[in-house]
């Protein structure tokens, strides 16, 4: 039986291009991406990346966005990576329990600045990298797993987009792969570590790692071809059934507050409880949020000591959305941190985990919310929270999220306008040059 990299390796090399609702799918995670970045680049981590990957990596040929500053390709998709997942903003897709985007569209964009290629073949392999990175999660039981992070396993898909781009031969293309996840970012203190940092899931890494392996196995590097092939850990039927039949970026989830997916439901509901009733957030005398057992294993703290602890924790994000409106997480401002309402309120909230949703994750992320005040109870259940494909965001939605954070970074609207027309006209055949130009004029 051949191994399972390099049948994944032979399903890239048989692709010449998608499907005309893949490519818009793959332009609307583009679109998200770069919004998203947009606000990731004023954090002290998108900062820190920015300052250092110059004296890592070197000069090159790939774009570092919204600035003039050219990189190698890895060093480049480092620091773009680093914008994107920042701020928890970034798509994700239920099957992978994590964050695609962040991680093959940078790679993508990075690698286009070195070669000369359409928007449609740009599009293709984001989708391409997509599906691998997906299929490389997908196929481990993630309610087994300590961690599901993003860094564990987005590197296959950065590593495949790479070498379909790079149009390297079908056994390269699979030590790329094996190469990158032998090298993958180990994650080691995810699920006990209670104390905020700019690493999170190690999607920067793991990204530019994937780069890295692509140019490595070109050059006559080999991985271990097996690595997909030990059962139980992967199982090979999720790994590899249906390719091409269906591509998982089509079925990608996106988000409209920087925190973690798992308490999007629950803020959901706690707004529309409030608008229902409308009520004064000071007169809510508790909380309670009924989730699935896996949410209870983040931080949730009350009182977070930074932007990233506060991303991982329901109460606070819940108190933030009720007493400064949704649009408070979109995104998320460290001045929130020292709000001694936002903290008052965040400690009047109570997580349970309910035996109705054994089982939900991570098809689903649901939440049940009660909302006490002034002597009465009401409650509402989210199954779906906005942005999942079965309650999606439109395009139009999308496009205010995109202006809605590209108008937080000091760039003239006319560069925020090109680069939007720039992602819609990706399906029109031309070159990429017009979004690099882009999300590269600083000026």
């Amino acid at each position: 039986m051949p191994n399972a990299i390099s049948e994944l390796a032979a399903f890239c090399g048989s692709i010449e291009t998608v499907g005309e609702t893949t490519l818009k799918a793959a332009r609307r995670t583009v679109l998200d991406t770069i919004g998203v970045a947009a606000s990731g680049a004023a954090t002290p981590g998108g900062r820190a990346s920015f300052k250092a990957a110059s004296a890592i990596w070197g000069a090159g040929a790939s774009s570092i966005w919204f600035s003039s500053m050219l990189l190698t390709p890895a060093g480049a998709t480092f620091v773009n990576a680093t914008y994107a997942a920042s701020l928890d903003l970034d798509d994700g897709h239920r099957a992978a329990a994590g964050h695609p985007a962040a991680a093959i569209v940078p790679a993508v964009l990075a690698l286009v600045g070195c070669h000369v290629v359409s928007g449609r073949r740009l599009l293709t392999a984001i989708a391409i990298g997509y599906e691998i990175a997906v299929r490389a999660a997908a196929s481990r039981d993630v309610n087994s797993l300590r961690t599901t992070d993003t860094g564990l396993w987005c590197g296959y898909g950065a590593a495949a987009a790479a070498g379909w781009l790079m149009a390297l031969p079908l056994p390269a293309i699979a030590h790329a792969m094996a190469i990158a996840g032998q090298t993958a970012t180990g994650q080691f203190s995810t699920g006990w570590t209670r104390v905020g940092h700019t690493v999170k899931e190690g999607i920067p890494w793991a990204a530019a790692n994937g780069i890295q392996a692509a140019y490595l196995a070109a050059a006559g590097h080999r991985g271990p071809l097996d690595l997909l092939d030990e059962e139980p850990v992967y199982n090979r039927t999720r790994l590899l059934a249906g390719l091409g039949d269906a591509w998982a970026v089509e079925h990608a989830y996106f988000k409209r507050y920087s925190c973690c997916r798992w308490a999007h439901a629950a803020i959901d509901a706690a707004v529309l409880l409030q608008d229902e009733r409308k009520l004064p957030a000071r007169a809510i005398e508790g909380i309670v949020v009924e989730i699935f057992d896996r949410a209870l294993t983040l931080p949730n703290q009350v009182i977070p000591t930074s932007n990233e602890a506060a991303q991982y924790s329901i109460p606070f994000c819940i108190a933030v959305a009720l007493l400064h409106g949704q649009t408070a997480l979109l995104p998320l401002e460290d001045r929130h941190l020292a709000d001694p309402d936002v903290i008052a309120l965040a400690s009047r909230v109570r997580l349970e985990a309910s035996p109705r949703y054994v089982g939900a994750f991570p098809a689903t992320t649901p939440a049940t919310v009660s909302i006490s005040a002034g002597g009465e109870m009401s409650a509402l259940e989210i199954t779906y929270p906005k942005g999942e494909p079965a309650n999606p965001m439109s395009d139009a939605e999308l496009r205010e999220k995109f202006a809605t954070l590209t108008s937080r970074l000091p760039m003239p609207f006319l560069q925020a306008r090109s680069i939007s027309d720039a992602v819609s006209a990706l399906m029109d055949g031309t070159v990429t040059t017009s979004l690099l130009d882009a999300l590269c004029n600083a000026s």
